[in-house]
Formats: structure tokens, C-alpha cells, sequence
């Protein structure tokens, strides 16, 4: 064989030997998805965690998390982005944004695109209602929340009330709460209580608009109703909390620091998520425990956190390995696994059957009161242009916490500005 032939074999072989390669190349399908971060703990390293495992299973998808900040970041890096035609194919976001990302035109509803009922039926009804609209479900739960009341039982052995009996009512809460307020001369060295009214501020009074009995939007998210005579009284509470019993932080609490305050013990009772559960039991020096939040005429909590959100920008493709991932990632071991590690809700209730999260609830039994609280749970507030209507509600709120204003009249403006924004959207 001459060295033109050899050559020439050789060409062909290599050739040959590289198509496989090609061939797996080209089948591989990519798709990107844009992330929170700041939700607060390892997050990135086990988001990254999970995209590995299933690319590991599901070799022909390659999966891509994009951590884009804030929620409200990521909302708009993926809204720019989109409209750009240069967007990932999935993001979590919050689960109240539903209502922008349909008027934007910018995802489609997952029992559109071949998602099974029985999948979709598989989550908790409580996380559910936020993405049901018009008779389909725009949106998957996964990093889900409700609000719960931390306490120290540390805090509660010393005023001599039972550690192992948190509040169970307004009234308690208050009685509970001036008796854990203690001071040295005119200083607080620590609060009875904590409500934050910053970030979210709508939320957490939302929670006690429900316990009064209030209802603060319609389902289609088109009108709102801030200035019930429940709404009146849920407000009302919470200013006597500072003002009355003098068992709460006067003015405006950040909703940043108070679980820290808690951590610090300048705080014996807070409200906040029940995400912030993993770093409180990790940071904790003090025995504490979890508790549903306290009823006012019945008990309540809106539901909180992120849903996974389809855009309609992606391919038929990239829908397909998007769905797969979904399943994946959204499935009880997964579910499961997702809420030990960062302390939000496990989003199904075949989640609370594995062996894993079955050993976790015994051990700590804290972890199922979110769970537990579900079936008393609203959706979060959610409107058509509901970033500005929620800031509305947030500037008089914090308005009224102030002082600024009395509660009736902050809530009387609160409603008249979300009527003008929500106009354009009723028919």
C-alpha cells in the first residue's frame, strides 16, 4: 500500500470514528433556566447539584442554571432577555407573577404543551391556586412557602410560660408578647414579638387580613378589596401590637434582619417564611419551635415562594427536555430532598412518604407545620400589574405602621390606587 492510500484510510477512518460524536452532539437538546439566590443558604451548590444529577440520568438534555439575583432581578433580566429573543427556556419565579408574564405574552400554560393531569395533579392544591387561570395551570410549584411563627422556648421558660405552647390566638399572641418584652431602664433588650414590614410587606399582612376573615383580591386578579372592615381590624392589630401592648418594634421592622434578631434573641416570636427554617435550626443556640401562625376569627396564611414558569420562546425541543426536566426535578425524592436541605415545603404530598423526609419529620417535627398549615392556606395576592398594586399596598402599610396615617385612611388609599391601576385590566 502506497503512503497516499494509507493516508487516504486513515482520512476515512477518522471520518468514521468521529460520527458517532456528531451524531450525539446533535441530538443533545440545551435549555437553560434562570434562578433566584437570594432565597438564603447553599442554594447555588445544590441547584447546581440537581442539574448535574439529571444530566447524569438524562444524558441527551443538557440543563444550565442562570442565577440572576433577586426575584424581582430575575423577573427582569428574564422579561429583557425575552424580549430580546435571547432567553433561557425556564425560570422560577414568584409564583404572584403569573398574572405580568401572561399579559407580557411571554410563557404558555404547561396543560397546553403536554403535561399530563395526573402530574399536575400531583402538588398540593394550596400551591396550585396561584397558576390557575382561565382554566389552565401556568405554573409548577417548587420552591414553596407559608409563613409560621418561630418562638424561643428558651424566652418562654424564663416569663413562665409553657416552652411547648406557643399562641394560639390574637389574644394570646399580645398576652404572649408583653410578658417576653424585656427592658433595662427605657431600652428594649428584647421584643415579644416581630412582624417585618419591609420586602413583603402585603404578605405578612395578608396573613392577618385572612386570620380576620378578609379576602384581598379576586381570583382573576382584577379587582382588590384593602379596605374591608377585616382588612381595618388586620391592620388595626398589628399597630397595637407597638403601640397598645408595646410588645412589637414601633414604626417599620426589616424583613432581612428579623431572623436574625431571633438568632440574636432580640426577638422571642417572629413571623416569617418557613424557607428561613434550615438556617434558623442551624444557627439557632436555643431551643425554639414552629408554630402555625395564630388565629384571628379562623387560622391562615398565604402561600409564598416561586413556580417554574415555561416561555413560550422555546422550541418544541427545548419544551419537551423542559417538561422531562420538570418531572425530574419537581418528583417526591427531589421534593423531598429540596425541602430538608433549604426548609421550604415540600410541594406533594407523596414527598412526605419517602423514607427520607419520614426520617427528617421524626427527628425534627418542626418541619411538617407549614405542611400542616396548608389546608388553611390562601393564595398570595396576586393582580393584574401587581408589582405596582403590591407597592401601593406596601407604602401604606408602612405609612400607617408609622404613624403617618390611620389605618382605616391608609387602607381607603391603598384601595383607591389599586382600583385606578387595575382599571385597564376589567371588562
Amino acid at each position: 500500500m502506497t503512503a497516499t492510500s494509507r493516508r487516504r484510510l486513515l482520512q476515512t477512518a477518522s471520518v468514521t470514528l468521529a460520527l458517532p460524536a456528531i451524531a450525539r452532539a446533535a441530538s443533545t437538546t440545551e435549555i437553560s433556566f434562570y434562578f433566584p439566590v437570594a432565597v438564603g443558604g447553599p442554594i447555588t451548590k445544590i441547584i447546581d447539584g440537581y442539574a448535574a444529577d439529571f444530566q447524569r440520568e438524562n444524558p441527551s438534555i443538557k440543563v444550565t442554571p442562570i442565577y440572576a439575583g433577586t426575584y424581582q432581578d430575575t423577573l427582569t433580566k428574564a422579561q429583557t432577555a425575552l424580549k430580546a429573543n435571547a432567553g433561557p427556556q425556564l425560570a422560577v419565579l414568584l409564583s404572584t407573577d403569573v398574572f405580568s408574564l401572561i399579559d407580557d405574552d411571554l410563557i404558555v400554560p404547561f396543560d397546553a404543551v403536554g403535561a399530563d393531569k395526573a402530574w399536575l395533579g400531583s402538588f398540593y392544591p394550596a400551591f396550585l391556586k396561584n397558576g390557575e387561570i382561565g382554566g389552565h395551570t401556568w405554573g409548577v410549584p417548587f420552591q414553596r412557602s407559608t409563613i409560621v411563627l418561630y418562638w424561643n422556648k428558651e424566652a418562654f421558660k424564663d416569663v413562665g410560660l409553657d416552652p411547648e405552647r406557643p399562641p394560639e390566638t390574637w389574644a394570646q399572641q399580645a398576652d404572649f408578647a408583653q410578658r417576653l418584652t424585656t427592658r433595662n431602664g427605657n431600652a428594649v433588650a428584647r421584643w415579644g414579638v416581630q412582624i417585618p414590614s419591609t420586602g413583603f410587606a402585603y404578605w405578612l399582612f395578608q396573613a392577618l387580613a385572612t386570620e380576620a376573615g378578609g379576602t384581598l383580591a379576586n381570583a382573576d386578579g382584577t379587582k382588590t378589596d384593602f379596605a374591608s372592615s377585616a382588612c381595618v381590624e388586620a391592620l388595626s392589630y398589628w399597630i397595637d401590637l407597638a403601640s397598645k401592648y408595646q410588645a412589637h418594634p414601633p414604626g417599620v421592622v426589616d424583613w432581612g434582619t428579623t431572623p436574625r434578631d431571633f438568632l440574636e434573641q432580640k426577638a422571642a416570636m417572629i413571623w416569617t417564611t418557613t424557607g428561613n427554617l434550615s438556617n434558623i435550626r442551624s444557627n439557632a443556640k436555643f431551643p425554639f419551635g414552629v408554630a402555625m401562625l395564630p388565629a384571628g376569627k379562623r387560622l391562615g396564611s398565604p402561600t409564598g415562594g416561586g413556580n417554574f414558569y415555561l416561555f413560550k420562546a422555546a422550541s418544541p425541543q427545548q419544551r419537551d427536555a423542559a417538561l422531562s426536566f420538570l418531572r425530574w426535578i419537581s418528583g417526591p425524592e427531589r421534593a423531598a430532598q429540596w425541602g430538608i436541605e433549604t426548609g421550604y415545603v415540600a410541594t406533594r404530598p407523596d414527598a412526605w412518604d419517602t423514607p427520607a423526609m419520614k426520617q427528617y419529620v421524626a427527628g425534627f417535627p418542626a418541619a411538617a407545620v407549614a405542611r400542616d398549615q396548608l389546608q388553611y392556606a390562601v393564595a398570595e395576592l396576586s393582580t393584574h400589574d401587581n408589582q405596582h398594586v403590591t407597592q401601593v399596598l406596601d407604602d401604606k402599610l408602612q405609612a400607617a405602621l408609622l404613624g403617618k396615617q390611620a389605618p382605616d385612611a391608609a387602607l381607603a388609599e391603598a384601595q383607591a390606587g389599586a382600583s385606578r391601576l387595575l382599571r385597564p385590566f376589567q371588562r
